[in-house]
């Protein structure tokens, strides 16, 4: 059974990305244990952040101030 938090957590981590304008369709975006993981690959939207590499490890950042993840992985690639 997963757990409350980390189910909810993971519906943050996607509304982080969404916010700002990063493409996850195709990314594996969860939280287990209380570990965010971010796999797969990201691209960001028309309009959206240059630097994905640095916007993702401010979402990371985020994520690890506000108390739902104790640490995240980042294991994706980064598409123009």
């Amino acid at each position: 059974m997963a757990d409350p938090a980390d189910v909810e957590a993971t519906k943050y981590l996607r509304r982080e990305f969404n916010r700002r304008q990063i493409d996850v369709t195709q990314a594996d975006l969860r939280v287990m244990h209380h570990v965010a993981y971010i796999r797969g690959s990201l691209k960001a939207y028309k309009g959206g952040p240059p630097d994905l590499r640095k916007e993702c490890e401010n979402i990371a950042g985020y994520l690890k101030q506000t108390g739902r993840v104790k640490d995240v992985v980042i294991d994706c690639s980064f598409r123009a």
